[in-house]
C-alpha cells in the first residue's frame, strides 16, 4: 500500500480540486473563506503572545516557526479556502480545466473572506483584553510588528511575499500528496516553518498582523508602551498598510504560487490529454 502520492498524481489531483474552487458557491466560498482568516489569525495571535517578552530575535523566529504552522494545517484539515494556497490554481487555468474569470472570482471572494476572519480575530485581540498581558506588552509588541511590516519598501515587501507562497503552496501540495491527517500535518509544517523563519511576507497573516497592530494603536496604554520601546507609530497607517504592505505582498504571493502552478502544470500535465 503506497503511503503517499506521487508528484504527478499530487498536479493531477489539485487541477481537479482548483476546477471545483472555481465553481464553487459563492456562499461557501465566504464561510470557509472566513474560517481559513480565523485560524490563520489565530496562529498569528498565538505567535505574537508567545514571544513578546523574548528578546533575542533569532529565538523569538524559532519561537514562531515551531508554532505558525499548525494554523495552516487548521486550514487544510478543515477544507478552509485561504487565498494564497489557492493561487495554485493557475494550473486548473492552465489546464483548461477553469476559466480565467472563475479563477479571479473564487480569488477575490476568498481574497475578502480571509481578511474578513482576520479583522474578527484582530478586533477581538485588540479591544477585548488579550494585549493585556504584562501589563500590556503584547499590546505594543503587537503595534512593533505592524510598523515593522509597514516600514518595509515594496520591492523588498514583493520579493518576500513570493518566497513566502512558493514554500505555501510547496506545503499545500506536499500536505495533498499524503494519504492521511499525520502525513498532510507533517508535509506542511516545514515548509510553512521555513518562510516564518526567514522572515518572508504572507498576505493573509498580515491581514492580522497590520490590522492588530493599527487596532492595538488605538488603546492608549498600548500605544504609549510602544512608542516608550522606540517604534515610530507615524509609520503605522492604514495606507501604508495597504499599499506599501499588503499590495506588494499581494503580488508576491500571486508570482509565488504562479511559478510553482506553471512548474507542476509544466512537468506533469501539459500535453497530458493529447497524448
Amino acid at each position: 500500500m503506497e503511503l503517499n502520492l506521487s508528484p504527478a498524481q499530487v498536479a493531477e489531483n489539485y487541477a481537479q480540486v482548483g476546477a471545483g474552487k472555481a465553481k464553487r458557491s459563492t456562499a461557501h466560498l465566504i464561510v470557509l473563506g472566513v474560517l481559513a482568516g480565523v485560524l490563520i489569525a489565530l496562529g498569528g495571535a498565538t505567535t505574537n503572545t508567545a514571544v513578546c517578552g523574548v528578546d533575542n530575535a533569532g529565538i523569538a523566529k524559532m519561537i514562531c516557526a515551531l508554532l505558525f504552522p499548525f494554523g495552516l494545517g487548521m486550514v487544510i484539515l478543515m477544507g478552509a479556502e485561504l487565498f494564497t494556497g489557492n493561487c495554485l490554481m493557475i494550473s486548473s487555468l492552465l489546464d483548461r480545466r477553469c476559466t480565467l474569470a472563475g479563477m479571479l472570482r473564487s480569488w477575490l471572494i476568498v481574497y475578502l473572506a480571509n481578511f474578513a476572519g482576520s479583522l474578527l480575530v484582530a478586533a477581538g485581540c485588540a479591544w477585548f483584553g488579550q494585549m493585556n498581558l504584562a501589563d500590556g506588552l503584547l499590546g505594543a509588541y503587537t503595534i512593533k510588528v505592524a510598523a515593522a511590516k509597514c516600514a518595509l519598501p515594496f520591492q523588498n515587501a514583493l520579493v518576500l511575499g513570493v518566497f513566502c507562497n512558493l514554500l505555501v503552496c510547496l506545503g499545500v501540495l506536499m500536505a495533498m500528496a499524503a494519504k492521511d491527517n499525520t502525513g498532510k500535518i507533517l508535509s506542511a509544517y516545514l515548509p510553512i516553518a521555513f518562510f516564518v523563519l526567514c522572515g518572508f511576507e504572507h498576505c493573509v497573516a498580515n491581514m492580522y498582523y497590520i490590522s492588530a497592530g493599527l487596532m492595538a494603536k488605538t488603546v492608549p496604554a498600548y500605544a504609549q508602551q510602544a512608542a516608550a520601546m522606540g517604534v515610530d507609530l507615524s509609520v503605522l497607517t492604514v495606507p501604508n498598510f495597504l499599499l506599501k504592505n499588503l499590495l506588494p505582498v499581494t503580488i508576491g504571493n500571486i508570482l509565488g504560487g504562479a511559478v510553482l502552478a506553471w512548474l507542476m502544470w509544466f512537468v506533469h500535465l501539459r500535453g497530458k490529454k493529447a497524448a
